[in-house]
């Protein structure tokens, strides 16, 4: 198999394999890598995608196999992160002529931003939440300071940030939903809570570290279980609010009187991007987090998102073993969000989204598409690692 990658070596030990040539890597990104790279539990190398850039503890974009420990900050706060997209039997010429009236739908459908449920959950929330609740309750019960706001409020909510919902349309005119979201903010206060742990056991125990925020749990300590088992659950807890979120978008989509009847999910690729999973990577059982990177074996599906006025693609993967047979998970910031509100204005940002139905006003500056790597540079810097199933161009955006 042809290699794309080029190889770092840090000053400390430890080696980077990183799908980045012909993409904006910076050094702090590369100087970020490299001391997670040193650090002694990690199982041959690092692998960075080419949309890394600088995270906070480890960088957004990385794949790290363990063996024997567990880095929170490797995972984040936004646990079970992810996409997933449903094809229609809808075309694009099906869709009325100015898509403002179906974003409404779909905005009044889906609470976005810092919306949540307000008063009953809807009944296909409910059911979502039902096989979550007693974990949950075990959570709450171990670990006093993950309680917040009922998790089962934000079932099904899109939040803030980069999480979007789209409508597309892939190369037969074919309408896509596709969307993006995570573990909302009982995802983020478990993560908040074990980061600081994990942090207060590297004290505890006096061991030195290159970054603060790499600091970890053991395996066979009670740190380690106890993480394992909330991150476990806000997983499915992720998986769960984007399954509720697509049948809230795909509802909306059928009632609305500007569209003919039609099937919702003739084709669904599903798919987690911040997590942890047990795998077997050259000849050893380890743990593999992937903050930023989708899984990509030998024949899965994933997705990996352009921005707003970009496209999208559906990959098979091809099982690359040296990526720890992963992808990008989208095209990357190549600035940070308070970079981007400085340097462009509304008028920057409605010209690069023209094409598409979305807001154009100074709440999402920070999201423009020039914010964002080209996905373009992005996919080709990674042909060793996924082929293109399908290529979706956006014709509508919601975020939160």
């Amino acid at each position: 198999m042809e290699t794309s990658y080029k190889v770092l070596s840090g000053d400390k030990g430890g080696l980077v394999k990183a799908w980045t040539v012909g993409v904006p890597f910076d050094e702090g990104t590369v100087a970020q890598l490299e001391k997670l790279a040193s650090l002694p539990f990690i199982h041959r190398w690092v692998a960075a995608m080419p949309d890394a850039h600088l995270g906070k503890g480890a960088t957004v974009g990385s794949v790290i196999a363990t063996s024997g420990a567990i880095i929170p900050a490797a995972v984040g706060v936004d646990i079970g992160c992810g996409m997933m997209a449903a094809r229609t039997s809808l075309t694009a010429s099906q869709l009325p002529d100015s898509l403002k009236g179906l974003r409404h739908a779909i905005e009044r459908a889906v609470p976005h931003g810092r919306g949540s449920w307000q008063a009953d959950a809807p009944a296909h929330v409910s059911a979502a939440w039902a096989p979550l609740a007693a974990g949950y309750a075990r959570i709450e019960e171990k670990h006093g300071a993950v309680r917040g706001d009922p998790a089962l409020r934000q079932v099904g909510t899109l939040g803030g940030g980069n999480h979007f919902i789209e409508l597309c349309a892939d190369e037969d005119e074919r309408v896509w939903v596709m969307l993006h979201s995570g573990s909302r903010g009982v995802g983020n206060r478990i993560g908040s809570y074990f980061v600081a742990r994990a942090k207060e056991e590297m004290q505890r125990f006096f061991i030195h570290l290159p970054d603060a925020d790499l600091a970890y749990f053991a395996e066979g300590t009670s740190g380690f279980d106890d993480y394992v088992e909330a991150i476990s659950w806000a997983q499915d807890y992720a998986r769960a609010n984007r399954e509720v979120m697509m049948e809230s978008v795909l509802g909306a989509l059928a009632t609305s009187r500007s569209l003919p009847p039609f099937e919702a999910r003739t084709t669904v690729v599903s798919c987690h991007h911040n997590y942890v999973a047990r795998e077997h990577h050259y000849g050893k059982d380890v743990l593999v987090t992937r903050k930023g990177a989708v899984r990509a074996k030998k024949g899965d599906y994933g997705i990996i998102p352009g921005s707003m006025g970009a496209r999208s693609f559906i990959v098979r993967g091809l099982g690359n073993p040296e990526s720890f047979e992963s992808c990008s998970h989208g095209a990357g910031r190549k600035m940070s969000r308070t970079e981007a509100k400085k340097r462009f204005t509304v008028k920057d940002h409605a010209q690069a989204t023209a094409h598409v139905e979305c807001r154009k006003d100074e709440g999402v500056i920070d999201e423009t598409p020039m914010a964002y790597k080209s996905i373009d540079d992005v996919m080709r810097a990674q042909r060793d690692l996924v082929e293109i199933a399908h290529t979706l161009r956006p014709l509508l955006c919601v975020k939160g």
